[in-house]
């Protein structure tokens, strides 16, 4: 289909009888001309519509016409239009007729032109025609910018009266919006100081958190060696008073056992035993412990929502962490109050826990509270408000680990005379796995079958207790005060069973049962430790034995004998397979 531009400057020809409209048509295409040939004058209203240049009319065809629409398109035309048409009159023979020739003047710009005619006449007609048509486009093109730009200048006054009327209100919104951009910056800036004093506090925890495990190390050898010789004493002596006093040292030894226990829990580095527990059952399990604990004078409450499942943690340190923040609470209401244990699903608050589903239990009493400068230092070990011998500092912190260690948080939320509110976060138990601890062994035995053991400690003082202790078991000891020498000695002589500390000088005792293995596949290990990572403990001994320190005489009788008795289970059915291998060879 042409373009507009090339229909608008196309000629129309109406001549309905015979060729005169072919001929024409020929003529002026010869110049270059478009031109298109139309049947009659009720379709030269459309064409002309449609867009053309000029049109060529054929007296005749004007003769009984019905030109309604051509004169309706004629009075619809723009202001700067004037359409101009080419009409070959015929020769006329006597007196003109009255109407014939007056519709002609209807049509407005016309060239008439008698036929018969030349084709020079044609051409100059038809070209006069178009250059007139030709400026009336320029002069639409003109009327067209003029009305755009008054349109856009009227636009213009429009926004400008209205920018006028609304400028108040925008400088109003603006001032509005510089405000809040001004204290959205501010709650960044106080935003980010408190994400940097939490920082400052979390590193703070992790740095006491290594101390105190380190601490826990060389506490628990020193409790390892005199548990030890208290029980080297009561399975030898037969002296009643030297038997007593072993007895309340062996005792105060697992005391300290317990305390050493609660700063592990603090630095993370203590295997907890965590398994599914139902939180109605944790609850009924302190009730009655924490009632006797608080008096009389302080109510107490336990709540927990109906849908709340079990938690992921151990038992023994969780009720040791109730036990410890009721005891808090009942210190902090001197004169009585109320005290709740509350539990339920619930969100952590953003940035303090991983994504996933908590439990949240919570302790909250009505007591004096804490003030802010006391609420940053609560959760650090061996910080206390009580007086001297009134408190060990380590109930918190304990708390704090645990919870740490368990997969969760704890936070603590305490206003002066508005009581404190302890949350510990653990979470929701998934239907794991309970693996049931071993039984406490209950007494001491002489071994059935004695065995060759290497002894592989560091400690000087916990290497000669263990060794004296496995020899007062009938068993034949080596000893090595390093991993290194711990090696030599294996590739000296193969023993029965290794026993090694885990923290030593050179490499540690997981590195030495790894290069244990590669020498004598099989050979029985056990590591013993009072802080380590457990996880790579586990990844090195897998199904082997763990001590921890401080251990029973009984414990480590019970770890020696489970350990070789392991081991000859595999030798014996190895041996029991020889036979049918030999009558197959």
């Amino acid at each position: 289909m042409p373009t507009l531009e090339a229909r608008e400057q196309r000629l129309l020809i109406v001549a309905p009888h015979g060729r005169d409209a072919e001929v024409m048509a020929g003529v002026l295409r010869r110049d270059g001309l478009v031109c298109e040939v139309v049947p009659d004058v009720a379709t030269l209203a459309a064409s002309i519509e449609d867009g053309a240049g000029a049109a060529i009319l054929a007296e005749e065809a004007l003769q009984g016409a019905d030109g309604a629409a051509l004169h309706a398109w004629l009075e619809r035309q723009g202001p700067w239009s004037d359409f101009p048409f080419i009409v070959l009159l015929a020769k006329a023979i006597g007196l003109p007729q009255p109407g014939a020739r007056a519709r002609l003047a209807e049509l407005g710009n016309l060239i008439l032109l008698e036929r018969p005619l030349n084709a020079e006449t044609l051409r100059s007609a038809a070209a006069s025609a178009l250059r007139a048509r030709r400026r009336q486009y320029q002069a639409r093109a003109v009327l067209a910018d003029r009305e755009r730009t008054a349109a856009s200048l009227r636009h213009s006054q429009e926004a400008l009266v209205a920018l006028n009327e609304t400028l108040e209100s925008r400088i109003e919104e603006r001032t509005r919006a510089l405000a809040q951009a001004n204290d959205r910056l501010m709650n960044e800036v106080i935003e980010r100081e408190r994400v940097q004093q939490a920082m400052v506090q979390y590193q703070k925890m992790e740095a006491v958190g290594r101390l105190t495990g380190g601490i826990a190390h060389d506490f628990n050898n020193l409790l390892n060696v005199v548990q030890g010789s208290m029980d080297l004493i009561l399975l030898k002596s037969q002296d009643e008073f030297v038997r007593a006093r072993a007895e309340i040292a062996r005792r105060s030894c697992q005391r300290g056992g317990k305390l050493t226990g609660q700063l592990l829990a603090f630095a993370r580095n203590q295997s907890l035993d965590l398994r599914e527990i139902d939180i109605d059952a944790l609850f009924d399990g302190v009730r009655e412990l924490v009632a006797t604990s608080l008096g009389s004078t302080i109510r107490l409450r336990f709540e927990v929502a109906a849908d709340c499942p079990g938690v992921l943690a151990d038992a023994n340190q969780m009720e040791m962490a109730l036990l410890n923040l009721a005891i808090n609470a009942r210190d902090a209401m001197q004169d009585g109050g109320n005290l709740a244990f509350g539990a339920g699903p619930a969100t952590p608050p953003d940035g303090f826990l991983p994504a996933g589903d908590y439990i949240r239990i919570a302790v909250t009493d009505s007591g004096a509270g804490m003030a802010p400068e006391i609420l940053a230092k609560v959760f650090e070990p061996f910080f206390t408000t009580k007086g001297v011998g009134k408190g060990t500092g380590l109930g918190l912190s304990q708390v704090y680990g645990m919870a740490q260690q368990s997969g969760g948080g704890a936070r603590i939320a305490s206003e002066p005379g508005q009581g404190t509110t302890v949350e510990i976060w653990l979470r929701a138990a998934g239907g794991a796995d309970q693996v049931q601890a071993a039984p406490a062994p209950a007494r001491v035995r002489a071994a059935a079958r004695p065995a060759r053991i290497l002894i592989v400690e560091d400690d000087d003082f916990v290497r000669e207790s263990m060794v004296s202790s496995l020899e007062a078991l009938g068993h034949q000891v080596a000893q090595a005060a390093d991993g290194e020498a711990g090696l030599a000695a294996l590739q000296a002589a193969r023993p029965e069973l290794l026993i090694t500390d885990y923290l030593m000088p050179g490499f540690t005792g997981a590195e030495l049962v790894q290069r244990a293995r590669v020498l004598y596949p099989g050979l029985p290990m056990i590591i013993a430790t009072g802080y380590a990572d457990m996880k790579a403990i586990e990844q090195v001994i897998g199904d082997g034995l763990v001590l921890r320190k401080p251990f029973q005489l009984a414990e480590l009788a019970l770890g020696v004998e489970r350990a070789l008795a392991r081991q000859r289970l595999a030798d014996s059915g190895s041996v029991a397979a020889m036979p049918v291998a030999r009558q197959a060879s």
